[in-house]
């Protein structure tokens, strides 16, 4: 039975923690700490402390017409930016304090809010900043941790998995928020599993591909970012192209254009293959398409020595560690350093998508990626493209998860350093 006492004194002590954090009174918020968690939360608003930290500095609505010290409006801004700058630096020694003792950086609050969000939404760039930088770390943590077996048996792990089970519910929920890339209504979504989206029946309009649960694979809008990416990886024409994941065959029908000496393309997905053939895509010039999984293929491609100018990665329902993989363990093999025609080797390149549904998780991955390609021996460059309002023009009428509402694009194109 619930002891109501109990209940009132956590309470009152996630109001203390979340009061300290907003006022950014590290000496008690430190205090209080030895005994708590750095991630209670509010009942109500969902408030972390790291989002009581970061909120708190958002300007009051009438902060242009008061006054500041005594002084009347019309001198007040030099005394208003400084206490501005006073209260971001409390902040930012407030957050360090929160993100050491354990701060989740990716909780949601009530509106679906991560503390970066908020702090994004607000403008705050070197709060921003910190949560950007905590979210790679703990990111990078977990990947390095998966790659590692556990010590001890197989027994002692199983009879320690009940006991973990509630510790390890709030990791996996922030792992499941970041790798699964997908809005709230999508987590738990079978069909964007790989092997559920495989067996589900696809949907072709004329602007757009839809999984058996109305997802968008592929959208139209993206013409414009494969474009650029096709122009970078193949300056010139006659090149050897590979490309992963053929969809509605937008990329495809662009390098087509510049008129590569082989072609070839990994599709995994029946519906997609059934309808290359309708299109004709098997006799095209100097095609070569692979049907199955690219994790099926790809290493007989490399066995068989095959070396590609060019490679490009857009695959669906797939988490960030299968990239990771392919371009870790297999460009390395198939990408060839002297090849291009300008002299400069070859290059790949991939949508970049990961986390496209906050700004925070999209900003993490990015530099994961970068991070993880230059230790696999790439160098990255990054152009930014912008992005219309896809919500004005109607793109998402009908899909049932939007998967990218970003205002840019950050496109990369790698190639191996030196």
């Amino acid at each position: 039975m619930d002891d109501p006492a109990f209940d009132v004194e956590t309470d009152l002590q996630t109001q203390s923690i979340l009061l300290a954090a907003a006022n950014h009174d590290t000496a008690s918020l430190r205090n209080l700490l030895r005994n708590s968690s750095a991630n209670v939360q509010d009942a109500e608003t969902g408030f972390t402390p790291l989002h009581a930290a970061i909120a708190a500095c958002e300007p009051d609505a009438d902060e242009d017409t008061k006054e500041v010290n005594g002084h009347t409006n019309g001198d007040t801004n030099g005394a208003k930016e400084n206490i501005k700058q006073q209260e971001v630096d409390a902040a930012v020694k407030t957050m360090k304090l929160l993100f050491e003792n354990g701060a989740i950086w990716n909780d949601l609050d009530s509106n679906g809010e991560t503390p970066g969000c908020i702090a994004h939404r607000l403008g705050l760039k070197a709060l921003y900043e910190l949560c950007v930088d905590a979210g790679v770390r703990a990111e990078l943590l977990l990947s390095r941790l998966d790659e590692y077996q556990p010590l001890g048996d197989a027994e002692s792990d199983e009879e320690e998995d009940d006991e973990e089970d509630d510790e390890g519910a709030e990791t996996t929920a922030q792992d499941v928020e970041v790798v699964d890339m997908s809005q709230e209504d999508a987590q738990g979504d079978e069909s964007t599993e790989n092997p559920n989206y495989l067996a589900s029946t696809l949907t072709f309009d004329r602007d757009r591909l839809l999984d058996g649960s109305a997802n968008g694979v592929m959208m139209e809008w993206e013409t414009t970012l494969m474009r650029r990416s096709a122009e970078l990886l193949l300056p010139t024409s006659g090149l050897r192209v590979l490309n992963v994941g053929h969809g509605m065959g937008i990329i495809d029908g662009i390098i087509q254009e510049k008129q590569p000496k082989s072609h070839h393309i990994i599709e995994a997905h029946p519906d997609v293959i059934n309808r290359m053939k309708e299109q004709g895509w098997h006799e095209k010039p100097g095609v070569v398409i692979h049907e199955g999984r690219w994790q099926d293929i790809v290493p007989a491609l490399v066995e068989k020595g095959e070396l590609f100018d060019a490679i490009y990665f857009d695959t669906f329902a797939e988490e960030y560690k299968a990239l990771r993989e392919f371009f870790t363990e297999y460009v390395i093999g198939l990408l060839d350093p002297a090849g291009g025609s300008d002299g400069e080797g070859g290059r790949f390149g991939f949508f970049n998508g990961m986390g496209a549904d906050r700004q925070v998780v999209y900003d993490v991955y990015n530099k994961i990626v970068e991070i993880d390609l230059f230790e696999a021996g790439f160098d990255t460059e990054w152009e930014t493209i912008s992005v219309p309002n896809l919500d004005k023009q109607g793109e998402w009428e009908g899909v049932r998860r939007k998967y990218w509402v970003l205002d840019e694009y950050k496109l990369p194109t790698c190639s191996f350093i030196g």
